[in-house]
């Protein structure tokens, strides 16, 4: 009987249990967020019953801002405008604090940072469609460590193998740099580097390509957590304390050298390209004029330019290029070397947008060629995403 009765107790305790479990479910099943509607609209969804505020940040809002969320039964909504076709991180703010959408599981580090992020697309063919995974050859993606007698150590970058790698030949070569704040994974991880590659080789539309992501902060071997540092917290221009021995056109023979003895590259400069975003253009524009025979591609993406006078790229002016002989004779020299393609692109709103308005007035000065791209929009990866697009389709043509 006491065998019967505990059968029975097991019985009910598993009906109770998978009662409750499937409440689970369906619970989080009733809510989706974000849901991106027919219309472009996207609607936000947070269950926090005790919450006093919960507002949504976004960088499809006007930068820095919040928008607010409103409640109803424990569940705070937001639906914002319809939206262009773009990738868009978000997080929202509950009580003050950063909270990250528990019903997306979709999310990307920046420095210390974490957010959730969503891809709208209205059309085959528009900029989310180009951002998303679709069933296309596919490329791959390596981690590497090469040594680097400049720096005085092992670093780690990231290299992008076009689909087919190993049947093919020989490949022209992508030198990729990120901005101040990321490290070797922000391409891939930011900037969808992989499937932008990925679709546009697919569709005839980029030459299939290498892409190397070396870590651009020169003090550091690695990303947080995969080097000898330790798991020690990230922060913003943390590569700058303590200074690096060397700067990244001096070290950049390293990774060249690596590439070209480790990767079936063709070693000229009509198959070699360097481009960059932000503190990146400037690692591009620095590396392009040192070796000014070494590329015939060379993409400045929202740069941020250090200029020989200043060692502060925000103080610098037209006259400060004006009076630098150093960078004078250097861009005489890409300018004797006759790149195929110097191309420059920024926003409208970009913080940088000034600096780069007297570096183009400059090169103007110096009869110096140059194509220039301007869109709206500020210093953010929305922007960078288009640039490494739009270029990627005009190297190694």
């Amino acid at each position: 009987m006491k065998k019967l009765f505990t059968l029975w107790a097991v019985c009910i305790l598993s009906m109770l249990t998978a009662v409750a479990q499937d409440a689970i479910f369906v619970e989080n099943q009733e809510i989706v967020s974000p849901e991106v509607n027919a219309d472009g609209t996207v609607t936000f969804r947070l269950v926090a019953p005790k919450a006093i505020t919960a507002q949504v940040w976004g960088d499809f809002l006007p930068e820095g801002t919040l928008v607010d969320m409103t409640e109803e039964n424990g569940v705070w909504t937001y639906t914002s405008e319809p939206l262009n076709a773009e990738l868009y991180a978000y997080f929202f703010v509950v009580n003050g604090q950063t909270v990250l959408d528990p019903q997306n599981t979709y999310l990307y580090r920046n420095i210390a940072n974490y957010y959730n992020y969503f891809i709208v697309s209205r059309e085959k063919g528009d900029v989310g469609d180009l951002y998303s995974v679709h069933e296309v050859p596919h490329g791959d993606v390596d981690e590497v460590w090469y040594d680097s007698p400049t720096l005085g150590m092992q670093r780690r970058m990231l290299v992008y193998t076009p689909a087919g790698y190993d049947k093919g030949s020989k490949y022209p070569v992508l030198y990729l740099f990120h901005g101040a704040g990321g490290d070797e994974e922000a391409w891939i991880e930011f900037g969808r580097a992989a499937q932008i590659m990925d679709n546009l080789i697919a569709e005839g539309k980029a030459k299939p390509m290498i892409v190397v992501m070396p870590n651009g902060n020169l003090n550091a071997q690695a990303v947080a957590g995969k080097w000898s540092k330790g798991m020690y917290k990230p922060s913003f221009m943390q590569h700058t304390n303590p200074v690096p021995t060397a700067s990244m056109e001096q070290s950049f023979p390293d990774i060249q050298k690596y590439v070209e003895s480790h990767y079936k590259v063709l070693k000229n400069r009509q198959n070699r390209a360097v481009a960059g975003l932000s503190m990146g253009g400037g690692h591009a524009y620095a590396v392009s004029k040192e070796y000014p025979g070494n590329f015939d591609y060379i993409g400045l993406f929202s740069p941020a330019i250090l200029y020989g006078i200043s060692s502060n790229f925000m103080e610098t002016n037209l006259q400060s290029l004006r009076a630098d002989q150093k960078l004078s004779r250097q861009i005489d020299a890409l300018k004797a070397a006759k790149p195929k393609l110097y191309w420059i692109g920024i926003g409208d709103a970009d913080f940088l947008y000034s600096q780069n308005k007297d570096y183009r007035t400059y090169l103007d000065e110096k009869q110096f060629p140059y194509e220039y791209y301007e869109n709206d929009g500020g210093h953010i990866w929305v922007n960078w995403r288009k640039y490494l697009t739009i270029f990627a389709q005009k190297i190694f043509k």
